[in-house]
């Protein structure tokens, strides 16, 4: 008998469905699919063992998609109670742990190092040019203490080409290569952010020549006065106290925690010494700090090593600094750093209201610029070229509509989250910010917006008005223009595609890649399919049992945004004069017809999007993949934020608050880089 030792309740729940309904295919006379065997499950202690079983089963028991379609499908009365159990074990499997995941030991990327160089001298300008911010501001529109997106914006777009590089930035100074998005995640993941020899020695250079820099002047250094001008002494002053008075808390900030007197005498040496060479007292200092920037000490990202093997909470400096790396992509400020000196940071009244101050500031617009972009897979809209003969309109004088399609959902994120308005307005919103030219290409009747003029002619800068969604087709992410056109190929649109987009971003359940053995469909239909619509001629794609499963979550997630052809244009027929097939079912349970029903059945289930989307932010924050000892943690996420109407900021403050976010488990990372490396005096 199966997991004879579970409690009653659990024995008669989750033994006899799982006997009735699953070990027919995963463990019966050898037969096991998707490499799981639930026969070699002996007794609840066994099943406890294996938190990542037991995440798998709630969620396919959870989501309806075990069993299978064409088997018999458990009432809903043992669907509820074997799904309790499980969440039950699931608990206790994840409270059993010793030890959380934890991020490796890593460097910055290059946007964080950016970021973290700018705010350790208080720059008024960038280090280098990052191409992958997809979104220039212009005009200061972005005032997130104010509460309130303004009515109007202007800004630019990364396709816009070298015209949208040129800003204020330090002469001579050359960025290290982008880091790329892992595959169902974001460019700070520590599994993917390492340091070659080549690249360490890049930094060396990097750091000389960011304070080498022509434009490394007391116009654009904020601290130049307090560090790097020539001191005027008194006869009683020394000249060592002063060095060491200015290093200490420069070399706290830029090392996110008490600098040790060892170190602040050799930073302070070091001054000294190329004083005494003859150097002059700011070109010493400019010495010192280049050194600084190019530490292991400020480019890796780390916490100290546990005590013992068990989970413990990240102490205020730690803390402070996975908060600000979180919100602001960079150093903390002097705020969270004294109150991290006096452990304060850590009480989770005055963490909370961090957060608060946080969302306030106006570096959070790096959130804005990291996250979303990221979250929505953005990037895949650089290489989209729709076929300039059958989207002609797509392209104007040598640009192409994307670079405006891009931001319409980069501004509705930043409008949700200064707002701090529910996440579902990226399901269906009732708002979106548009140029004259996005309003055309959504064929809308400009007769409508009083008062907005005719920008058809800009460039170098765009104007996005704020518009009332009159058409409930076009609000929200998921029908946006850009997510459109970058799941579909030049000719045609690729329903599972998008409906793999769908999966992984919205419901942050992404598929598994398909066979290699699976021929791709080509993008023009044979001679002998030109009369079938593009669902029947891939319908050869679910006649394969190892594609079946995966196809019942894709298919109808993709065919039901056929109605928007390869640049996100409504249609009602394929070009054959066939019409388009859209109808389908939502996870098994929510039927629709038409797309608007579409949009209800995914907000019928928008819980289940906001536990996707909490997975993402956490994900984001604690900068690695989740895994099955997460759940729970994102679980309660997701259920703060639905008892809050859905609110943005309070995910984003409920993960902070979590216990992942608080916590480490490193007891065997501890960063061999800070100790063994010597970068200049670092």
């Amino acid at each position: 008998m199966l997991l004879m030792a579970v409690p009653c309740a659990a024995k008669d729940a989750v033994s006899s469905i799982l006997q009735q309904h699953c070990v027919r295919c995963h463990g019966l006379d050898g037969k096991v699919n998707g490499e799981v065997n639930l026969l070699d499950i002996d007794d609840s202690n066994s099943l406890v063992a294996r938190t990542e079983l037991l995440r798998e089963l709630v969620n396919v028991i959870e989501h309806r998609e075990m069993p299978p379609e064409d088997e018999p499908q458990l009432p809903y009365p043992e669907r509820m109670a074997v799904l309790t159990q499980l969440q039950a074990l699931l608990h206790q499997s994840v409270a059993q742990q010793k030890q959380l995941s934890h991020a490796p030991v890593r460097r910055m990327n290059r946007f964080q190092y950016n970021n973290a160089v700018t705010d350790l001298f208080d720059l008024n300008c960038v280090v280098f040019t990052l191409p992958e911010r997809m979104m220039r501001e212009h005009k200061n529109y972005f005032r997130p203490e104010t509460g309130v997106m303004p009515e109007t914006v202007v800004v630019g777009s990364r396709p816009l080409g070298k015209s949208q590089l040129i800003e204020p930035r330090l002469d001579g100074v050359a960025a290290f290569p982008q880091d790329l998005r892992a595959e169902h995640g974001y460019d700070n993941r520590g599994d993917h952010l390492s340091l070659s020899p080549l690249l360490m020695e890049s930094f060396l250079k990097l750091g000389q020549s960011i304070t080498q820099s022509p434009d490394f002047t007391p116009k654009r250094v904020g601290i130049w006065k307090e560090f790097f001008a020539q001191p005027t002494l008194n006869q009683d002053e020394n000249l060592d106290e002063e060095i060491r008075r200015r290093l200490r808390p420069f070399l706290t900030q830029a090392f996110r925690r008490p600098v040790d007197d060892a170190s602040l005498d050799r930073y302070a040496s070091f001054v000294t010494t190329q004083i005494e060479k003859g150097a002059e007292f700011t070109d010493a200092m400019k010495a010192v700090a280049a050194a600084t920037i190019a530490s292991p000490k400020f480019i890796y990202l780390y916490d100290e090593a546990n005590e013992n093997d068990l989970r413990e909470s990240l102490n205020d400096f730690e803390l402070a600094s996975r908060l600000s790396f979180f919100l602001w992509g960079s150093i903390p400020d002097p705020e969270l750093i004294d109150l991290a000196r006096e452990s304060k940071l850590s009480d989770t009244e005055t963490l909370a209201a961090q957060v608060d101050r946080m969302l306030r500031d106006k570096k959070l617009k790096r959130f804005c610029d990291s996250f979303p972009a990221q979250w929505l897979q953005l990037e895949r809209i650089i290489s989209s070229m729709p076929n300039p003969e059958l989207f002609p309109d797509f392209y104007f004088s040598k640009y192409r509509q994307s670079m405006h399609m891009m931001l319409e959902p980069l501004l509705l994120f930043e409008a949700v989250l200064i707002e701090n308005q529910p996440i579902t307005q990226f399901i269906d919103s009732d708002f979106t910010y548009r140029s004259h030219l996005l309003r055309k290409a959504y064929r809308e009747d400009l007769s409508l917006e009083k008062g907005l003029k005719n920008r058809g002619g800009e460039v170098t800068t765009l104007t996005f008005d704020r518009l009332p969604i009159r058409d409930r087709r076009y609000g929200g992410m998921i029908t946006n223009a850009a997510v459109m056109t970058m799941t579909s190929g030049p000719d045609r649109t690729q329903p599972i595609t998008r409906g793999a987009w769908m999966l992984s971003v919205i419901f942050n359940d992404p598929p598994e890649p398909p066979p290699a053995d699976v021929p791709l469909l080509a993008e023009k239909p044979a001679e002998d399919e030109l009369h079938l619509t593009l669902r029947e001629r891939l319908s050869m794609h679910r006649e394969r049992a190892d594609c079946r499963g995966c196809h019942e979550k894709i298919d109808p997630l993709g065919f039901a945004l056929e109605n928007f052809d390869s640049v996100g244009n409504w249609r009602e027929k394929y070009e054959n004069d066939r019409d388009i097939d859209m109808e389908g079912e939502l996870f098994r349970e929510h039927s629709f017809n038409d797309l608007l029903e579409f949009k209800d059945a995914i907000l019928a289930e928008k819980d289940r999007f906001a536990k996707g989307f909490a997975g993402h932010v956490l994900s984001f924050a604690l900068a690695r993949q989740l895994d099955a000892s997460d759940s729970i943690t994102v679980d309660e996420i997701a259920k703060a934020t639905v008892s809050n109407d859905y609110r943005i900021q309070t995910v984003i403050k409920q993960v902070v608050l979590s216990e992942p976010f608080r916590s480490k488990s490193n007891s065997n990372l501890r960063p061999s880089a800070s100790s063994s490396l010597r970068i200049g005096v670092g």
